[in-house]
C-alpha cells in the first residue's frame, strides 16, 4: 500500500478548500471527499470561506437549498447556502438555449428556480428577519435555472454539511425573464422540468418549505451572521421548485414556467479554466 493510501486525511479547511477549488478550475473530478468530512455546519462553512478566498472570481449571488428533514435536528438548520460567481452566470431570454459546463465524472443537476434580487437600502446590520421583511428587501424576481455542480459525484449522498463545504454544490445559474407582478404571482406560477423530452418534475414556490421568500429570509440572516451581508443587486437562487434532477453532458433540459417563459439548456463537458 502506498504512502498516500496510508496518509491521514486532512481536516484543515484551507487544504480541503484548495483541493475543491483546484478541481473546479481544472475541471477534474474528485471521486472521494478530499479530506475529513465535516460533521457540523460551522466546519462546512469554514471550508467554504477558505474556498471563497481562493477562487479567482467575485460573488454576485447565492444559492439556497433545502436540508433534508432527517438531518435538520443534527445540523440545526433547514437551509444551506453557497456562493455564485460572476463567471458562472448566464442571461437568457424566453426560449433561448444556454450551454452549461459540467465536470466529467463529477455531479451535475438541473434545477428550476425563482431568482430574487436584493433591493437598495437593506439594513446590513440586521441579523433577524421575518418573511415579510424579506419580501420588502426584494426588488425583482426572475425565472431561472440553477446548475448544481461539483467535482464530487457523491456530494448529495454525503449530506448537507458536505454540500455547504463545496460552494453549496453550485455550478452557476441562468437568469431568465423577470416575473412581472411577482408579489401577486409568485406562489401561483406552475413549473415543469423536462430532460431529454421526459417530464421529471413539477411544482412551484409552495413546493419549497416556507416558499421562495423563506429562502431569502434565511439568507439575509445567515449572510449577516457570517459577516457577508447581502448588498443591493445580489441574486438569490431560492430553491429547486420541481426537485433536483441529475443530468450529464449531452443532456438537454427545458424548465417551463407557465405564463412566464421557458428556459432551455444543454449540458456540455467543462474545459479547464486558464
Amino acid at each position: 500500500m502506498s504512502a498516500t493510501a496510508n496518509a491521514v486525511p486532512t481536516s484543515r479547511p484551507e487544504d480541503i478548500a484548495g483541493r475543491f477549488v483546484t478541481a473546479r478550475l481544472t475541471a477534474t473530478a474528485t471521486p472521494d471527499y478530499p479530506g475529513v468530512i465535516p460533521e457540523t455546519m460551522a466546519e462546512a462553512y469554514a471550508i467554504q470561506d477558505a474556498a471563497i478566498g481562493l477562487y479567482p472570481d467575485r460573488i454576485v449571488g447565492w444559492k439556497v437549498g433545502g436540508v433534508p428533514p432527517a438531518l435538520q435536528p443534527k445540523l440545526g438548520v433547514h437551509r444551506v447556502a453557497g456562493p455564485v460567481f460572476a463567471g458562472n452566470v448566464w442571461t437568457a431570454g424566453d426560449g433561448d438555449t444556454t450551454a452549461l459546463p459540467v465536470i466529467e465524472g463529477g455531479f451535475a443537476a438541473v434545477e428550476a428556480e425563482f431568482i430574487a434580487r436584493i433591493a437598495e437600502g437593506v439594513d446590513t446590520s440586521r441579523t433577524d428577519w421575518t418573511v415579510e421583511q424579506a419580501r420588502e428587501a426584494v426588488d425583482a424576481v426572475f425565472i431561472g435555472i440553477e446548475l448544481a455542480g461539483s467535482s464530487l459525484p457523491v456530494i448529495n449522498d454525503l449530506g448537507s454539511a458536505v454540500v455547504a463545504s463545496d460552494f453549496g454544490n453550485n455550478g452557476g445559474m441562468i437568469i431568465g425573464p423577470e416575473l412581472t407582478d411577482w408579489q401577486a404571482r409568485l406562489d401561483d406560477v406552475q413549473v415543469e422540468t423536462v430532460i431529454n423530452g421526459e417530464s421529471v418534475g413539477t411544482g412551484g414556490s409552495p413546493s419549497l418549505a416556507g416558499g421562495a421568500l423563506e429562502s431569502v429570509r434565511f439568507l439575509l440572516e445567515h449572510s449577516a451572521r457570517r459577516g457577508r451581508p447581502l448588498s443591493a443587486g445580489t441574486l438569490v437562487l431560492t430553491g429547486a421548485v420541481t426537485g433536483v434532477h441529475r443530468a450529464y453532458a449531452g443532456d438537454e433540459a427545458v424548465c417551463a414556467f407557465a405564463g412566464a417563459g421557458d428556459l432551455k439548456c444543454k449540458l456540455v463537458t467543462a474545459e479547464p479554466r486558464g
